[in-house]
């Protein structure tokens, strides 16, 4: 693998963009775009639409169907999502990328972290600049990069940029199964690791709630008649949070009660809250059993409901995989980046991409650190850096030094060995 000069072209024109590439994440971040803020949400969708325009194709919407919620009085509703946002370039060509990102934050709609300012130590602070407004700046200056290419022709490529992200993309999950489907590759644009490594293997996750169902009563006359359901609760998060340690890697998070009553009364309705980290698909099928039998474990009187499900498989670094991060190491050594990688608990889009049979790469994004915090930052340098990165992945993807239908093709036959052996 090696550059020539019309690979070094393209990477001159992206040493120039720096300042553009910072300061349209910077404006993005000024959005409050989170998860379930619809009005943000909207307003990001529109800027996005507009800056994604200067493609080959024009961006397009996909409706999402509404979620279901779990109030926190045990009433099932529905979260409405904006359109996901497709840009589909060459779907004829031979060769065929898919590149992910998410325009959903995790601050709500009255968070008052909501500007982005420069530290002492040089670092961005702001909402979304790593996680991930500024991924998405970065995918798209390698795109508008790459189009100058000569070889840019020899590869298609289709974006997907959605709103629910951070809430699972329970919304989602169907468009990027149908998008992976019709792939080589995938790049996905969550941030670097803290020290700037990709995420190789990760685990897969699921977020769930039980309803329970008691008995009001008055505390003082009738007690006795009541059955109490944040009690039940509380033995449910109880026996949920013992099976911590029961299975390697697996975790389980109880994150949340809500419920209760007023103090002369037996409250009659609580819902607990948990999420479930897990390496591999036979511990999710041993978790599930697990929580079945927890709820049927529901005493006289009471009742308990699941809901909720695993939204994302683990994403193991299998060879396939592994064959595709040597290429990116390749890829980096050409621009002087030493890339490294390493196993992360965290889930993404890159999970939803795996299981649908593409090998990705989910973290190429910006260096940065502190996500989900108002401590959140992005490293400047490192986004004609990571801008830089992709330009060449896509140039040799191009090229044919990094062979896109070999990649997927290995990931098919490894998906299919583990299926036969399980």
């Amino acid at each position: 693998m090696r550059l020539n000069d019309e690979d070094r072209a393209v990477l001159r024109h992206l040493a120039g963009q720096g300042p553009l590439i910072i300061d349209r994440a910077i404006g993005w971040c000024a959005i409050n775009s989170g998860s379930r803020h619809l009005g943000g949400l909207e307003r990001q969708r529109q800027v996005l639409l507009d800056a994604f325009g200067n493609l080959p194709a024009a961006p397009t919407d996909i409706p999402l169907g509404a979620s279901p919620e779990v109030g926190a009085d045990g009433r099932i509703g529905e979260q409405a999502h904006p359109a996901a946002i497709a840009v589909v370039v060459r779907p004829e060509a031979a060769v065929q990328v898919v590149l992910t990102g998410h325009y959903d934050t995790v601050y709500p709609e009255g968070s008052n972290f909501r500007t982005v300012t420069t530290r002492s130590d040089g670092a961005l602070h702001g909402p979304g600049i790593a996680d991930m407004k500024g991924g998405i700046s970065v995918m798209l200056a390698a795109l508008e990069a790459f189009e100058r290419h000569p070889l840019a022709h020899k590869v298609g490529y289709r974006v997907l940029l959605s709103p629910d992200e951070e809430i699972g993309s329970v919304a989602s999950a169907p468009i990027l199964a149908q998008f992976a489907r019709q792939g080589h590759v995938g790049l996905t644009y969550e941030p670097a690791l803290a020290d700037g490594a990709l995420a190789s293997a990760r685990k897969g996750s699921g977020n769930f709630h039980i309803v329970v169902h008691g008995k009001a009563a008055h505390a003082g006359r009738d007690f006795a008649a009541g059955r109490n359901a944040i009690m039940e609760a509380a033995r449910i998060a109880q026996a949920l949070h013992a099976l911590n340690g029961q299975r390697e890697g697996l975790t389980c998070n109880v994150a949340k009660i809500d419920g209760g009553s007023p103090l002369n009364m037996v409250p009659d309705v609580a819902v607990v809250r948990f999420n479930v980290r897990f390496p591999a698909t036979e511990d999710a099928t041993w978790f599930e059993g697990e929580v079945d039998r927890i709820v049927a474990g529901t005493g006289e009187g009471l009742h308990a409901h699941l809901h909720g499900r695993i939204t994302r498989g683990a994403k193991p670094f299998n060879a396939a995989q592994q064959k595709l991060f040597g290429a990116i190491k390749e890829a980096g050594a050409l621009l002087g980046q030493d890339i490294a990688w390493k196993p992360s608990g965290g889930v993404c889009e890159g999970n939803n991409l795996f299981a649908s049979g593409l090998p990705n790469v989910d973290t190429l994004g910006v260096r940065g650190g502190d996500i989900h915090s108002e401590a959140e930052h992005a490293w400047p340098d490192s986004f004609v850096e990571r801008a830089q990165l992709s330009a060449v992945i896509l140039m040799k993807l191009a090229s044919g030094e990094i062979d896109g239908p070999a990649l997927r093709a290995a990931l098919d036959a490894d998906m299919t060995d583990f299926a036969e052996t399980h």
